[in-house]
């Protein structure tokens, strides 16, 4: 390509990159989803340049008149992208050009494709964490419905993923509200700490132009502007904070999904997917897989390799902009729609659940769940120190599984051979649904503490 020089960048080059230079340094065949952010900053720069008198107000109306168009062509997908003008900038300032003439050459006054690209990307993550925070909420909103459905619905909960004590499937639910909610505080968070907007800063120093940056950045949407020229175009902490958030959001969500895939199989049956969110196998008739789920649990290696990526990419640069950060892009537009696919499997996957309230409940009482309810009495009805009654209830565990037993079915003159104060009241403890009642503590599964905290976070959603 010797000999065809691009004119977007003046009179310093004599001719163009070559094929491989051209491959490597183009970013348009991933930052043209940028159009939207980009050709908003540049109608705001070009009415601020007006309004400050650094550029006529009939050059600023045939900007703003040409960038409507081409806004246009690329929405009816009419627009045709150039690998030779490298991003989406130049792209839409080459067609400015042709629709407009000379005026086009002013837009750029005062600015630089530094300050440009660290606005569209800045613009395009607050979006994409807007967005997150909402789907999230719906989300929340979803599992709230389940919690309240099944507030008093036993279940195992488990430690090691060995049966420990019953709980309620509906406070297993308000569990992930609690993760959720504060995936939530993380985007609103990161939010407001990407609420600056770095338009103005130029290249890296500022301008000598009159430039009235207070109103570009509330015209734009954003609290203020950035208050450091050298930091506005070359830090991405914003992308790397939304990557953090996506990627424990994306944890979150893969551990429900494990949890899922584990419910759904035969061994545990406590729950089954919709053939909505399942798949069948091509050998075997009888299977019915959980891979929705399964894919949710995938993609929280894309997203946590993002944050590595994008992590690395910056951890070496100097001040201020370096080409390295034309790689800041792509994981960050396949991290957020990854996780926005995500979070509507799960949506879906968690109204369409159905549960099998016999197995879980029949479940909720195995492994002697209720052993921990027996030293709690104990502790309490006979004033046995804990580390006593721990060791009573261990011997009482003991003599049932010899038995071949639950607990609640040991006659009551073999539980007073372990202790001869043990009364019939011991039995009000050892089932399965008293022993969920008894969990009345602040943020226990008591039924009603489970429908007090699902109205508690309606409040707050709403």
């Amino acid at each position: 390509m010797s000999g065809n020089g691009n004119k977007m960048w003046g009179g310093r080059f004599a001719s163009g990159p070559d094929a491989i230079m051209e491959e490597i340094n183009a970013s348009i065949g991933f930052d043209k989803v940028l159009y939207t952010q980009d050709i908003a900053g540049s109608k705001a720069h070009a009415s601020m340049l007006a309004e400050t008198g650094i550029i006529s107000r009939e050059d600023a109306r045939e900007i703003a008149q040409g960038l409507d168009t081409i806004l246009s062509e690329l929405e009816k997908g009419e627009f045709e992208f150039s690998t030779a003008l490298e991003d989406i900038h130049m792209n839409i300032e080459s067609r400015l050009l042709e629709l407009i003439g000379s005026p086009a050459g002013r837009l750029h006054t005062a600015r630089s494709r530094n300050d440009q690209i660290a606005l569209d990307f800045r613009m395009w993550v607050k979006e994409a964490a807007i967005d997150t925070e909402a789907a999230l909420g719906q989300l929340m909103e979803t599992f709230l419905v389940k919690a309240e459905t099944h507030a008093a619905t036993p279940m195992p909960g488990f430690t090691h993923l060995q049966t420990a004590q019953p709980v309620t499937f509906g406070h297993h639910c308000l569990a992930y509200v609690e993760m959720i909610a504060r995936d939530r505080g993380r985007f609103r968070d990161a939010i407001e700490r990407m609420d600056e907007c770095p338009l103005g800063a130029a290249a890296l120093a500022g301008t000598g132009f009159p430039i009235d940056r207070h109103m570009t950045a509330k015209t734009l949407g954003f609290r203020e502007p950035t208050r450091n020229s050298l930091d506005s175009v070359s830090d991405r902490d914003f992308a790397l904070e939304f990557l953090s958030a996506t990627s424990i959001c994306a944890v979150h969500l893969s551990r429900l999904a494990e949890e899922i895939v584990i419910w759904s199989t035969p061994q545990f049956g406590f729950a089954q997917l919709s053939d909505k969110f399942s798949t069948g196998s091509s050998i075997m008739p009888q299977k019915k897989n959980p891979d929705a789920a399964e894919l949710v649990r995938a993609k929280t290696g894309r997203i946590s390799g993002a944050l590595v990526s994008l992590l690395t990419v910056m951890k070496g640069l100097p001040l201020t902009y370096s080409k390295d950060m034309q790689e800041d892009k792509e994981v960050v537009f396949d991290a957020a729609s990854s996780i926005a696919l995500a979070i509507a499997a799960m949506n879906g996957m968690i109204s369409d659940i159905s549960i099998n309230t016999d197995k879980m409940a029949a479940a909720a009482g195995s492994g002697y769940s209720t052993a921990t309810d027996l030293a709690d009495w104990l502790v309490r009805e006979l004033n046995m120190p804990f580390r006593d009654a721990h060791h009573v209830t261990g011997r009482a565990v003991a003599m049932a599984e010899a038995k071949g037993c639950e607990l609640a079915e040991l006659p009551l003159a073999e539980l007073q051979t372990l202790d001869g104060a043990i009364h019939e009241g011991v039995y009000n403890v050892l089932s399965v649904e008293n022993s969920i009642k008894s969990r009345t503590s602040f943020g226990g599964t008591a039924p009603k503490n489970v429908l007090d905290q699902v109205a508690y976070w309606r409040s707050k959603l709403a």
